[in-house]
């Protein structure tokens, strides 16, 4: 077993020093195929940082004593102005090396509990959400859309990833093969997901809109048809005027979509994101007076709470006390 003591990790019962770099590979379990690639290299990332920070202290990074990890969740906090949220997710990639080194989690301590509870009442818990894209914004990004092979994509784009209620990494990771067309719409099958790391997959229905300029099952047929594209990724670069690249778009891009097109249609794209599209759907299917079933069948989402904040902010001005008293 491999521990971190005076600043360098050593191998237990051995000689040799080894550089703080492999603090990385001792753990290299904590995060395990069970996590979502990018969530891995945000653990990994954390626990560099805690380890840079306590080779530079002096002290133990594994086993890491709770008083070093109670000051360094104030660091991150004061030092670094870092949010509740990313000080949390260091905590989990720390307690996750100590977990896969058999060494109980200094996370778990009273101490470090204290801190943590007066870091989260002192700054808060409230994540600064991007605006959800409603229908009427939809519209109007659709509006400003140019006729060219770019706007085909695009409109299929957000129509699509408005409809089925995408995570954007979900939306570019479509190939042809998982879209159907069918009589009632689209049945687009969702291989893997935030949620579903283990690949079972889904199906999500798309169902026709009432306007054909507007619809997304429509919008994707002309993007298909115009781009001649048949196999492979759905969702691709165009380069040029009207050269369709084999590259599948990032989901970086589809939150550079979504704000260049707000921006086209008026609106303010600092407030937009990837993520709005979802958020759009749940919230405006909230406003429809959907069912918490319906928006999480189409969400995916499994978390009743989270699908409920949705509803909770769609119906801000529904059946509200201050409405119809007189002022």
């Amino acid at each position: 077993m491999e521990h971190l003591a005076g600043g360098q990790i050593v191998a237990a019962e051995t000689a040799g020093p080894m550089a703080p770099a492999d603090l990385l590979a001792s753990a290299k379990n904590y995060a395990s195929a069970s996590k979502a690639a990018r969530t891995r290299a945000a653990y990994r990332a954390d626990l560099a940082a805690f380890a840079s920070w306590c080779v530079t202290h002096g002290l133990d990074a594994l086993p890491a004593l709770p008083a070093s990890v109670a000051l360094y969740v104030t660091f991150l906090a004061d030092d670094r102005g870092r949010k509740v949220s990313t000080i949390g997710r260091a905590l989990v990639a720390i307690s996750q090396a100590h977990k896969a080194a058999g060494m109980p989690s200094p996370t778990s301590s009273a101490e470090v509990r204290e801190v943590m509870k007066g870091i989260r009442r002192t700054r808060g818990v409230a994540q600064t959400q991007k605006a959800p894209v409603l229908v009427a914004d939809l519209l109007a990004m659709i509006r400003a859309l140019p006729e060219d092979l770019r706007g085909a994509r695009d409109r299929a784009l957000l129509l699509a990833g408005f409809a089925g209620a995408f995570r954007r990494s979900e939306l570019v990771s479509l190939d042809v093969a998982d879209v159907v067309f069918m009589v009632d719409g689209l049945e687009i099958t969702l291989r893997r997901s935030k949620t579903d790391q283990e690949g079972q997959g889904r199906k999500i229905g798309v169902p026709y809109g009432s306007n054909p300029d507007t619809c997304p099952v429509r919008s994707l047929k002309r993007w298909l048809d115009a781009s001649g594209v048949v196999e492979g990724p759905l969702f691709r670069e165009v380069r040029g005027r009207a050269h369709v690249s084999a590259a599948r778009l990032t989901d970086a891009m589809v939150a550079r979509i979504v704000k260049r097109t707000a921006k086209a249609a008026g609106l303010d794209p600092a407030r937009f994101a990837g993520h709005s599209l979802r958020a759009g759907l749940a919230t405006s299917a909230a406003k429809a007076g959907k069912s918490e079933r319906a928006i999480m069948a189409q969400t995916g989402h499994r978390s009743v709470a989270m699908v409920r904040r949705y509803i909770r902010d769609a119906n801000l001005f529904t059946e509200n006390a201050a409405a119809g008293i007189g002022l």
